[in-house]
């Protein structure tokens, strides 16, 4: 799956991620490990510690990798991931969008959320999930663009930099509506 998008300021190739952006995607994700709240992970990864979230996401099925590509450079990434891992969850997913913090601001969040539902359509998912580290209007802000509604708020749920901080769920129905022909 490779497709070209343009955004609010931003032109980019989207396609499935593999072996060759590891080191890449783990300096994005390691930049919200280290400097946010945004994930719960409190130490960064090695490209090799990451090598097995690679894995869990191949370039087919519910489970996917998308990466955002400029110019042969990576503007970040969006998953879906198992929500639970008991049987009856497997047609719920979670999912997230991480964008390198050069590109922040470019859209580049809403092209590859835009990519990533597109082929979620074609799988067997009822459910997209994202739980959200509180406050973070700009993440809230694109999931209610893509259709999410929020469902509640665990309270101080996690801890890192000395502070509790609460996280927001939000449920998105990927099943098709039924009035519509």
């Amino acid at each position: 799956m490779t497709s070209e998008v343009e955004g609010a300021s931003v032109s980019a190739r989207i396609r499935a991620g593999g072996e060759d952006d590891l080191e890449e995607l783990t300096r994005i994700y390691n930049h919200y490990v280290v400097s946010t709240p945004i994930t719960f992970d409190i130490e960064p990864f090695t490209a090799e510690q990451r090598r097995p979230w690679l894995a869990s996401h191949p370039d087919h099925g519910r489970h996917r990798l998308l990466v955002a590509e400029e110019g042969g450079k990576v503007l970040g990434y969006a998953t879906s991931s198992p929500f639970r891992p008991k049987q009856a969850y497997e047609t719920s997913v979670e999912t997230s969008v991480y964008v390198a913090p050069e590109q922040v601001g470019r859209g580049v969040g809403g092209l590859l959320y835009a990519s990533l539902f597109e082929v979620l359509a074609h799988e067997d998912v009822r459910q997209a999930l994202a739980g959200i580290a509180l406050p973070n209007e700009a993440s809230q802000r694109l999931h209610l663009r893509f259709g999410f509604h929020p469902v509640g708020v665990y309270r101080e749920v996690g801890r890192k930099f000395r502070k509790f901080w609460d996280v927001a769920w939000f449920q998105r129905s990927l099943a098709p509506d039924p009035a519509t022909p």
